[in-house]
């Protein structure tokens, strides 16, 4: 027997069609009813910052191959399917509604740029799918998130907040100071990193006796350097560029500050390059990391020596990150006792998890509460100290 449509009746079957996947924002067939947990994960797969997008895709398929291989979540295996951001928020915005229109996903993790992140929040909101930051740093993510206003934005990562509270708390509590100078980079992120160290230093009786910041570039900085010599500071608050940390450092050994000032923040003070270039500035140097390669946990050990294995080249912090928060996933899915992305919410708001740094749980702007560790320069080399947490003191409401 042969079938036939009429015209009117094929565009209005279209039309009923469109109109389904419009109410529904996904396209029909988008939810596969075979158990799999679809995973998106949204990160710079091109562009200036592909190399971390590469680092975080296999940290996320170790992470799920080896979820997968021991059964998976609950019986359900997971499925990653990523995104190309480009490291763009418009790029980003448009590999997230990709991955939640045309693939149905209830879960991403991204992306690495905060710009990017910011950027998708809202997306993440009107199509209520649970966005998991693993990489971003921006304090305004979790300041909009939770109680904040973003109910589907949860961050695994440390923000600048955190390392600016952390290192102060760590050079006043662990090294006594309590005079510091400022030479920082010239950059929203330099001079936020400073506003917020500014907010917590009164907290730990330390004072700031002189304020100064750099362009990119500059390479002179005897003079600035001089006044920290007469002015009594104990320590140079310092979050800077790398390649600017050695001509400090070699320029603190031309006024014999050397040994008698410590650098703290964050400026790549830990590389061997950077010691080398003068190693009496740069020994004492304090520094706050998310995690490291050298951390001396069994979990971050078999993390680091099966990812050598799998990808012939050691981990990096955005590998470590975006494999870590697929465990978390996994666990707040376990927890759960589903796969409902409503259920996996809640319980990640009420989640104690133990990572290979130390145990995770959330605050009520959905921002991760999880260590960071502390480096200080020692006979040369860099020495890890522990990993230190600290509450963020959010604006009032």
């Amino acid at each position: 027997m042969k079938l036939t449509v009429s015209r009117r009746a094929f565009f209005l079957s279209t039309a009923v069609l469109s109109l389904a996947v419009a109410v529904s924002g996904r396209p029909a067939g988008a939810l596969a009813a075979d158990g799999t947990i679809k995973l998106g994960l949204v990160a710079p797969m091109s562009g200036p910052n592909a190399r971390y997008g590469a680092f975080s895709m296999h940290g996320a398929e170790l992470a799920v191959k080896d979820i997968n291989d021991a059964g998976g979540v609950n019986g359900m295996k997971i499925e990653l399917l990523n995104a190309d951001s480009q490291g763009t928020p418009v790029e980003g915005v448009s590999a997230a509604r990709r991955l939640i229109d045309q693939d149905g996903v209830d879960f991403i993790i991204g992306d690495v740029s905060s710009s990017v992140t910011l950027a998708i929040q809202p997306v993440a909101e009107d199509a209520e799918v649970l966005l998991l930051n693993a990489a971003s740093s921006n304090p305004k993510i979790t300041y909009q998130a939770g109680v904040g206003g973003f109910k589907w934005t949860y961050r695994n990562y440390p923000t600048d907040e955190n390392r600016a509270l952390i290192v102060a708390k760590y050079a006043a509590e662990q090294r006594g100071f309590t005079k510091f100078a400022v030479l920082s980079v010239d950059s929203d992120y330099g001079r936020s990193a400073i506003t917020f160290t500014k907010k917590y230093l009164p907290d730990f009786k330390g004072e700031i006796l002189s304020e100064d910041y750099y362009k990119e570039g500059e390479v002179d900085f005897r003079s600035v350097l001089a006044k920290i010599r007469d002015n009594g500071a104990q320590a140079i608050i310092m979050y800077g560029l790398a390649d600017t940390t050695p001509i400090i450092a070699r320029q603190m050994v031309e006024l014999g500050i050397a040994g008698k000032v410590t650098l703290i923040g964050n400026g790549e003070f830990n590389t061997e390059k950077t010691v080398k270039s003068a190693p009496s500035a740069l020994e004492g140097a304090v520094e706050a990391a998310a995690w490291l390669p050298q951390f001396d946990s069994p979990e971050s050990k078999a993390f680091v020596d099966k990812f050598t294995a799998t990808y012939d080249e050691a981990p990096n912090n955005h590998a470590y990150v975006h494999w870590d928060t697929v465990n978390l996933l996994a666990a707040a899915i376990k927890q759960a006792g589903s796969a409902d992305k409503v259920k996996v919410r809640d319980a990640l708001s009420k989640i104690k998890y133990k990572s290979p740094v130390g145990e995770v749980t959330f605050d009520d702007h959905n921002q991760a509460r999880l260590p960071m560790i502390l480096l200080q320069i020692e006979n040369g080399k860099p020495s890890i100290k522990g990993a230190y947490t600290a509450d963020i003191q959010y604006p009032a409401k």
